[in-house]
Formats: C-alpha cells, structure tokens, sequence
C-alpha cells in the first residue's frame, strides 16, 4: 500500500468502514461452529447444504417480493397519472366545445362568402355558419339537418372541420332543395344546437 495521505473526513469513513466490517465478522458463524450447534440441538448436520440452499431462496424471493412491490408501485403511480392527464385533457375539451357559439350564418349559393339571396330556387345551396370560440388546434364534428316544410329532416351532413387554428372559424353545409315551401337547417355540435335558420324556396 502507498503512503497515501488521508483527509480528516476520509479517516472518519474509514473508520467506521473498518468497525462495520469487524462487527460483520463478528456475527458470522463457520461452518464447523454450525454443524457444532446443530449436533447440540440434536439436529441432522448432513441437512445443513440444503438447509442453506432453502435460506437462500427465500432470501432472494424476499428481495424479489420487494422490488415487485415498488414496481407495483410504480406502475400504480403511472396508472393514476394517465388517468388524471386524460380526465385534465377530456375536461378542457368539453369546456372548450361547450364555449362555441355561432356569432352569424345565412344561405348563400357561394361557399365562400356570406351573400344572402332573396328568393331561393330549386338548386344547390350553403349554409354558412361562422363559429365564434372556436377551440384552436382542435377538430369539431358537425351536422347539418335540412328539414322540408312538412318538418321531415331529408337529408344530413356529418363532418368533421379542419384542425381550427382561429378562433373565429367559418364552416358550412350544403344541400339541393327538391320543393318549394318554408324549409329549415339546423346546425348542431354533439346533441346541443348551434344555429337553426329558415328559408323560402320558391
């Protein structure tokens, strides 16, 4: 060993290394003192091998209990995490879809742009409804209930919009009227309305 030079801390570890170690020795017992006691206890020495072998095992399925334990644990842990980010991330959707309202729509035969017709003929025509609200970086699934002038719903649209990336978000509807009369279009978000307009086809 080389004249090496210790710090005051080094020596206090040392120490107390050098004490843990003696008290170790201590408490062990040889072999020849254990086959000693188990003659004084009128115990079979030859079952000492096996004896060690089954002390061994539980040991090692202690330690093995242990580390199951923490990785129960864990994985718990992991499990209550998922659960609540995913109640966080479901309950914010559903505040941010129940804050889209409508702020203006009209019946146009031009998708683009909102320019009302007096008098509607049997054609191709769009509802256009501008949402306000809109939940940015989202998707929302739509319908659209065109119902005749007897109150029939004849046909319906289901979409989903484009990832929104504004909150004031234009969308539409489209539909070929086959009557004259008092029509009417309702848009919808899940079961709860958000626009309902009427029309005359003539």
């Amino acid at each position: 060993m080389t004249n090496e030079r210790l710090t005051q801390d080094q020596l206090t570890q040392l120490v107390a290394e050098v004490d843990q170690l003696a008290r170790r020795h201590e408490a062990e017992i040889d072999r020849q003192e254990v086959q000693q006691i188990l003659q004084e206890l009128n115990l079979p020495p030859e079952l000492l091998d096996e004896a060690l072998v089954q002390l061994r095992r539980r040991q090692a399925l202690a330690v093995q209990q242990k580390r199951n334990r923490w990785i129960g644990i864990g994985v718990g842990v992991a499990i209550v995490g998922a659960i609540a980010a995913s109640t966080v991330f479901i309950v914010n959707r559903q505040r941010a879809i129940a804050a889209v309202s409508v702020s203006g729509s009209c019946i146009t035969p031009n998708q683009q742009t909102c320019e009302p017709i007096s008098e509607i003929n049997r054609q191709q025509i769009v509802y256009r409804v501008t949402l306000q609200d809109a939940p940015v970086g989202q998707t929302l699934s739509l319908q659209c209930d065109w119902m005749n002038p007897n109150g029939q719903i004849v046909h319906q649209n289901r979409y989903q919009t484009q990832k929104i990336d504004r909150e004031v978000w234009h969308t539409y509807c489209r539909h070929t009227l086959d009557s004259t009369g008092t029509w009417q279009v309702r848009m919808s978000l899940g079961d709860r309305t958000l626009e309902k307009t009427s029309f005359t086809v003539k």
